[in-house]
């Protein structure tokens, strides 16, 4: 245990003089916000209503249309009496504007931004200037296609959307404690292979010049 935890002090030594962290990593913005839970309510109402819709639609099975004619229907009727009472000064509070109700242009180009940045690294990636990541995104996709065949589209969604709201969260507390276990695995996988190598690659018998001139 005494050895486990000098390599650890060492390596969080190590890491956290140059590492930097994956909030800012990801942009530091609204959305690492919500990704690390930085406004708890904000962070929980979204999972809420996203548990909400999975449940409607995988568990209970509701129509997508009925689904978004009714919730339709509902905030025609909720906008109609609202006017109507703030018309009547029943209530101090003034329905909102349809300057209110509009999506600003900041949210569009915030939307079109990260389009264009997933294309971009996409194709950076097909590129092949860094064969690991190429690699890693081609085994990727292929998991996430076999795993696709299980799973509705909409229960995958749900589950990745629950990945990206918890794991960035249980990275971030334990960033120090899996880097260490990343990395010693990593060591632990080169020094397997290198004894496979030494102890059976290495004593399989190869035909020299000789043999191979005769066969």
């Amino acid at each position: 245990m005494a050895i486990y935890g000098s390599e650890m002090d060492e390596h969080r030594a190590s890491s956290s003089r140059k590492r930097r962290s994956l909030y800012h990593n990801l942009g530091g913005g609204h959305l690492a916000d919500v990704m690390f839970w930085k406004n708890k309510k904000e962070s929980g109402t979204i999972l809420a209503v996203f548990t909400l819709i999975w449940f409607l639609f995988e568990v209970v099975e509701y129509p997508f249309v009925t689904f978004i004619c009714q919730i339709l229907l509902i905030s025609i009727f909720i906008f109609l009496i609202w006017s109507y009472i703030g018309s009547s000064q029943l209530i101090q509070r003034q329905p909102p504007s349809i300057n209110d109700l509009k999506i600003s242009e900041s949210t569009w180009r915030f939307l079109f931004n990260k389009i264009n940045w997933f294309i971009i690294k996409l194709y950076d990636i097909s590129s092949g200037k860094d064969f690991r990541l190429l690699v890693l995104a081609v085994v990727s996709l292929w998991i996430l296609s076999v795993v696709g065949n299980y799973f509705s589209s909409l229960t995958l969604l749900y589950i990745v959307f629950v990945a990206l709201e918890t794991i960035p969260m249980l990275y971030e507390l334990y960033e120090e404690e899996l880097n260490y276990a990343a990395s010693k695995s990593g060591r632990d996988m080169k020094k397997l292979f290198k004894d496979f190598n030494s102890k059976v690659i290495n004593k399989i018998p190869k035909a020299n010049a000789k043999t191979r001139r005769h066969m």
